[in-house]
């Protein structure tokens, strides 16, 4: 049986099994505009909270 000849750093050994996973972005549906957006950002149409904060487009 094969026998490692220096002991494995934490780094390493914890490098080995990883679970890194990509995770959907929160959408929400936006009542005033009626689309969706994600959330905490401004809208397409220049929406934020219900409130428009700029032009559409910039």
């Amino acid at each position: 049986m094969a026998v490692p000849a220096r002991r494995t750093s934490k780094a390493k050994k914890n490098k080995r099994r990883t679970h890194y996973k990509l995770t959907a972005p929160t959408v929400k549906f936006d009542e005033v505009t009626g689309d969706y957006s994600r959330s905490h950002r401004v809208s397409l149409k220049g929406y934020y909270k219900g409130r428009k904060v700029a032009k559409a487009g910039e």
